[in-house]
């Protein structure tokens, strides 16, 4: 049964239980050999990132495993790259529900999860069980509770248990649903916390003979000037790629629908042009010193050819697997590989 004939039977449920019973039903299948993983590789597809030969450039963001447990289901969709997360050094319920609501007249998901998962130790577990051998990015945070003068810590302490089974490391300093998270962008407190998470991951390349990269996770609510100076801060501490963007806390685009009030990150459809604008001013700033990861508002192939022409080298999805299903992945290949860019 194809995914749109599915859709009107999963949007019938709440988004959190259909978001869990998508995941759980697509792992059973790929459990049984109903599906298998499909191959990344494809003809003129190949990119090479951070130093990492990524099969193709279409990707998971993180979120939608957030405790890696449907690792080898999700490559069943031929993703040339993982990323699963956040995950933080000790587990946490997230905020109560309801926390995730369909905004279906504008094609966006609001949530507002708040870091919810199992803990870093349950996520490693769930990564060395799984037969995926791919590019997996893993996505680490901070607990709510631990106070943003500490927050280095808990990215350390995460840094340090997911090193060894991570292809790259991205820290998430952009999520709206952790009270405070986005100050951590701020050029003093995102300076520390770069200067220390570099300090850690030379030292884990000494200890593991094998260098992981760091990438940054970034919001798209932030103005011109913001997004220099985070550009010229991750440059001088030589980190290995940017992620653009995070959800957003405007409701541009969904005034006026239901849902359009709830608190939390908007994602999808409205949120692509700001997601562009900041990827095209990172490229400026950035002029090549540090790649640019894509994702926010791809519900076609061609928005995934829109930010890379913005100066995204990859781009990631996830709310666009909401409204399109796997044949969005094959869409996105389809307008990047091949002649397509």
């Amino acid at each position: 049964m194809s995914y749109s004939a599915l859709r009107p039977l999963l949007f019938a449920l709440d988004a959190e239980t259909a978001h869990h019973l998508s995941l759980a039903s697509l792992r059973l299948l790929c459990r049984a050999g109903v599906v298998r993983a499909r191959g990344a590789h494809a003809a003129n597809c190949e990119r090479r990132v951070m130093g990492i030969a990524f099969p193709n450039p279409v990707g998971l963001a993180a979120g939608l495993d957030k405790n890696g447990a449907y690792i080898d289901a999700l490559a069943t969709f031929g993703f040339g790259f993982l990323e699963v997360g956040t995950v933080t050094p000790r587990a946490q319920p997230g905020n109560p529900r309801p926390r995730m609501f369909r905004v279906k007249e504008a094609r966006a998901v609001i949530n507002r999860m708040g870091f919810n998962n199992d803990g870093v130790d349950r996520l490693v577990e769930n990564v060395k069980r799984a037969a995926f051998r791919g590019v997996l990015g893993i996505n680490i945070g901070k607990n709510f509770d631990t106070p943003l003068e500490r927050a280095a810590d808990d990215y350390v302490a995460c840094l340090r248990k997911v090193y060894a089974h991570a292809s790259y490391v991205t820290v998430n300093v952009s999520s709206p649903n952790t009270q405070d998270l986005r100050k951590l962008q701020q050029p003093g407190e995102l300076a520390h916390l770069l200067a220390t998470l570099k300090t850690e991951q030379r030292r884990l390349a000494d200890v593991h003979g094998r260098y992981v990269p760091l990438a940054v996770k970034i919001a798209p609510d932030l103005d011109s000037g913001q997004v220099k100076a985070i550009a010229g801060l991750l440059a001088q501490h030589a980190i290995d790629a940017v992620i653009a963007t995070n959800t957003t806390v405007s409701r541009e685009g969904v005034c006026g629908f239901p849902h359009a009030g709830e608190a939390g990150g908007l994602s999808g459809a409205p949120l692509r042009a700001a997601a562009t604008r900041v990827i095209r001013e990172l490229a400026g700033a950035l002029e090549g010193r540090v790649p640019i990861i894509g994702v926010g508002g791809i519900m076609s192939g061609v928005e995934a050819r829109e930010k890379i022409a913005a100066g995204a080298s990859l781009v990631q999805l996830y709310t666009g697997l909401v409204y399109r299903g796997p044949r969005l992945v094959d869409e996105c290949l389809s307008a990047l590989c091949n002649g397509g860019q």
